[in-house]
C-alpha cells in the first residue's frame, strides 16, 4: 500500500522501531503495538501480542486508520488478513540505512505527519557515509542467537550500518539472510572481532563472550545496531565506543 488513508488519527505499530518513530514524532496516534514495543518505556497502548503472532482479531478491534509493519518483521499472512478485513497496512521494506531514513520520512508522512528533528538528526549523523561506505578497516562475525548459532548474512540494515562504521561482514556474501553456523565455523573465518547484539538474543558478559577465546568481542546495544528510527541519531556514537 503507497496510498494512505486521507485521515490518519488511530494507528496500530506491529515493529518495535516503528513504534518508536511514531511515538517520538506524535505519541497520540498510536493506539496499539506488540509486546516488543519497549520505547519509550512509559508507552501505555494496548498489546497485541508479537511481531510474529499478532492478535488480529484485537487488531481489528481497535478500528486504526492504519497498521505499519515491516517485510521482515512481519509475517504476509498475517498482514493479508488485515487487509482482507478492509484495515489500511503500510508495509516497510528497510535493509541498508538510506532506505532506513527514506521509508521513516515515507512510513511518517502516510501518517499525516512532518518529518521530524530527529530524522534530521539521524541524516546529519551518517550524513558522510550515507552515499558510500568507507573501505573497511575491520572484519566481523555477528552473531544474533544462539542455540542454534545464527548470524547476520547478506542484505540486512545491521550488517549495512556496520559498513558505514568500516566493518566488514564476513557473512555479508552469504546465500541466506540468517545463516545458521557453528562456532568453529565462524572462529574458522578469522574474524577482527566478534560482535554480540542484546537482541534478539540477549547475549551479555556471561553469555557468549566465553565462545570465542582469543578473539575480540563488542557486546553491543541492539536497538542502536538493528533498530531504524530515533535512535539513529545517536546511534553511530554508540557503536562506535561499543566496536
Amino acid at each position: 500500500m503507497r496510498r494512505p488513508p486521507a485521515r490518519v488519527r488511530r494507528v496500530v505499530s506491529l515493529v518495535p522501531s516503528l513504534t518508536e518513530a511514531i511515538a517520538a514524532t506524535a505519541p497520540d496516534l498510536l493506539v496499539g503495538a506488540t509486546d516488543w514495543c519497549t520505547h519509550p518505556p512509559d508507552l501505555d497502548v494496548v498489546r497485541v501480542r508479537g511481531t510474529k503472532n499478532p492478535d488480529v482479531d484485537r487488531i481489528i478491534a481497535l478500528e486504526p486508520d492504519l497498521v505499519v509493519a515491516n517485510f521482515e518483521e512481519n509475517r504476509a499472512a498475517d498482514l493479508d488478513r488485515l487487509r482482507a478485513a478492509g484495515v489500511p497496512v503500510w508495509e516497510t521494506v528497510i535493509r541498508d540505512l538510506p532506505e532506513a531514513l527514506s521509508e521513516l520520512a515515507t512510513m511518517l508522512g502516510a501518517c499525516g505527519l512532518e518529518e521530524p528533528p530527529w530524522l534530521g538528526a539521524a541524516r546529519t549523523a551518517w550524513a558522510d557515509v550515507l552515499d558510500e561506505p568507507p573501505a573497511p578497516t575491520r572484519t566481523a562475525v555477528v552473531p544474533i542467537w544462539r542455540r542454534p548459532w545464527m548470524v547476520l548474512g547478506r542484505e540486512t540494515f545491521a550488517g549495512d550500518l556496520l559498513a558505514r562504521l568500516g566493518v566488514a561482514n564476513l557473512y555479508a556474501g552469504d546465500a541466506e539472510r540468517y545463516p545458521r553456523v557453528t562456532v568453529e565455523r565462524i572462529l574458522d573465518r578469522r574474524p577482527d572481532v566478534v560482535v554480540l547484539p542484546d537482541e534478539p538474543y540477549a547475549f551479555g558478559p556471561g553469555d557468549g563472550p566465553e565462545e570465542f577465546p582469543g578473539v575480540r568481542v563488542a557486546l553491543v546495544s541492539g536497538r542502536h545496531l538493528e533498530w531504524y528510527g530515533p535512535s539513529l541519531a545517536e546511534a553511530r556514537t554508540v557503536l562506535t565506543a561499543s566496536l
